[in-house]
């Protein structure tokens, strides 16, 4: 089966890198797909080398494969309408904010780190291949039974991995947003002060 060519190359008013124009977050995977280990191994690598304050690394992963125990009590974590599509994905990650120290210090910027690991993590996925979706909509409770978390950790995302599929195979709804135009608010609306 060949992978779907969708050119999703974001329409930048500056120039930036290739591997960030290209990147998007898309809901149709191949559910025939394994992961490739390396690649995956390559993303987690550049995650583990983001930066963070006072090199806390205040971040960890949960990699779950598709057709394991550990990917189904993921799907099980989603809501509804990310398990429609999220279980074709080749894996499913749990990234975890690490919100205090073991002395029970609070961490005041564990997610904002966090959020730079997975930046890192998600670009090094595209650039090797493959893509990435991040979701909010999951029971982070349910993940903190079954990986049996400490209090001080706290997930925070679900990540799904894997190759591009045919998006046919999804709801209606949901096949439109795979070729929908990619839009941004302007800078002019995001930077709020410059000098």
């Amino acid at each position: 089966m060949s992978t779907p060519v969708i050119d999703r190359t974001a329409p930048t008013e500056h120039p930036v890198l290739d591997v960030l124009a290209g990147r998007w977050s898309p809901r149709a995977y191949d559910a025939q797909n394994t992961i490739d280990d390396a690649k995956l191994n390559a993303a987690l690598e550049a995650a583990r080398w983001s930066p963070s304050a006072y090199n806390m690394q205040p971040w960890r992963f949960i990699v779950a494969r598709r057709g394991t125990a550990l990917f189904s009590q993921v799907v099980d974590s989603l809501v509804e309408f990310n398990q429609l599509w999220a279980s074709n994905a080749s894996a499913l990650i749990v990234a975890i904010a690490e919100t205090e120290s073991e002395d029970g210090s609070a961490i005041s910027h564990a997610v904002y780190d966090l959020g730079q690991a997975v930046a890192h993590f998600s670009v090094q996925a595209h650039h090797e291949g493959l893509l990435v979706h991040q979701m909010s909509g999951f029971d982070p409770e349910v993940v903190r039974e079954f990986a049996d978390l400490d209090p001080r950790f706290t997930a925070i995302t679900v990540i799904a991995v894997g190759e591009l599929g045919d998006a046919s195979g999804l709801p209606e709804g949901l096949q439109q947003g795979e070729t929908a135009p990619r839009v941004r608010r302007p800078i002019s609306e995001t930077v709020i002060l410059s000098a």
